[in-house]
């Protein structure tokens, strides 16, 4: 056959013709049923597949096209909203409480820091950590006197109906820590005890239980004698609580209200909030170790009461373990209050500077779902 004559049923194919039945393909031309693919071609049913062309069932896939992960990584379905808060939360706030009690075991326990400083930067850097970790999910609140706070006068953004599960997820939060603290330090407790001759549960013992729980006056600064007791009484313990949540509560509602012309960018809210706490405790901790969170308390209170401090940890000494939880509900609810009502409406409605003033509108200031929700 010439170069431009059809192929009969017995003569071989030409490069651009088809081929029959029986006969061999030409390069360009497509594969039947039981020949061989060209190089652009698609694969038949038991043909083999080219680079580009789409794969049929029993083919394999292009490397383009993206593979299903097996197993545990596949996947999955986003969270329900409730339930991914919840958890944001309780991770926010099991993180801020393990570097409390955990800065503050390594420097009762084994003389880590030099000073309350130091103890109150830790706590800084895990709280502004915490709220970038998990403000974009929850809101970042990881305090319950912060959640009730915005339920009472921003339930637009927070709703009641999350209050309570806000709250469950906290407190458990503080209970994870005080476990984990408890499991990682446990060591040192038992051998500064030993030390120190303290009997878990016997009063004294605060000196060790104020690694979970709070204690006022400050045991490890002023004792735990009779006439250190007598400095600071349960209503003076939870005032002094009202007022730290209180001031926390306002920086909070002041750097995520509007409107605010002195805002800082949107960023570095998390940054001031943490400082703010560290600010607190450096300044009220001798009087009551500065907690300003029940979740931060109570959870690894119920810790210390399951490992052997009895009493000492419930109801406490002065029987004043309510202070670290009525005195911060209340003082953030006042600090919020402050906020709304004097504050916030003295600021210029369009959210500029007040004639004089040295602040300008801030083109990239936190808007209502910053720092905190």
């Amino acid at each position: 056959m010439d170069a431009d004559a059809p192929a009969d049923a017995d003569d071989r194919m030409d490069a651009d013709a088809p081929a029959d039945a029986a006969g061999r393909m030409g390069v360009d031309a497509p594969a039947d049923a039981a020949g061989r693919m060209d190089a652009d071609a698609p694969a038949d049913t038991d043909g083999r597949m080219d680079a580009n062309a789409p794969a049929d069932a029993n083919a394999r896939t292009d490397a383009a096209v993206p593979r299903r992960a097996a197993g545990f990584f596949r996947r999955r379905r986003p969270l329900p909203d409730l339930l991914a808060r919840c958890l944001a939360e309780m991770l926010g706030t099991w993180l801020l409480t393990f570097a409390a009690t955990g800065v503050g075991a390594g420097a009762v326990m084994a003389g880590a820091h030099a000073g309350i400083w130091q103890v109150a930067m830790g706590s800084a850097v895990a709280v502004a950590l915490a709220i970038y970790l998990t403000a974009a999910i929850s809101g970042a609140h990881l305090n319950p006197a912060v959640s009730l706070a915005f339920a009472l006068f921003r339930p637009a953004e927070f709703p009641w109906r999350r209050l309570l599960p806000y709250w469950v997820s906290q407190l458990a939060g503080g209970v994870l820590a005080g476990l984990t603290t408890l499991l990682l330090f446990g060591s040192f407790i038992r051998r500064f005890e030993a030390q120190q001759g303290l009997e878990r549960g016997e009063p004294g013992s605060q000196l060790s239980a104020m690694v979970f729980g709070e204690y006022f006056p400050n045991p490890a600064m002023l004792g735990t004698d009779a006439a250190a007791a007598a400095l600071v009484s349960p209503g003076a313990a939870a005032a002094v609580e009202g007022v730290g949540a209180g001031i926390l509560v306002l920086v909070i509602f002041s750097l995520t209200g509007r409107p605010n012309a002195g805002w800082p960018a949107k960023y570095l809210a998390p940054i001031l909030i943490g400082l703010t706490v560290g600010l607190l405790i450096n300044t009220l901790a001798p009087l009551t170790q500065g907690g300003f969170n029940p979740a931060r308390d109570f959870g690894p209170r119920l810790v210390a009461l399951a490992a052997g401090w009895g009493s000492i940890a419930i109801p406490g000494p002065s029987g004043g373990f309510w202070a670290y939880i009525a005195g911060p509900l209340l003082g953030g609810a006042a600090g919020a209050a402050i906020y709304q009502f004097l504050l916030r409406p003295a600021h210029p409605p369009d959210g500029g500077a007040a004639d004089g003033g040295a602040a300008a509108a801030d083109d990239g200031a936190a808007d209502d779902d910053g720092a905190t929700e």
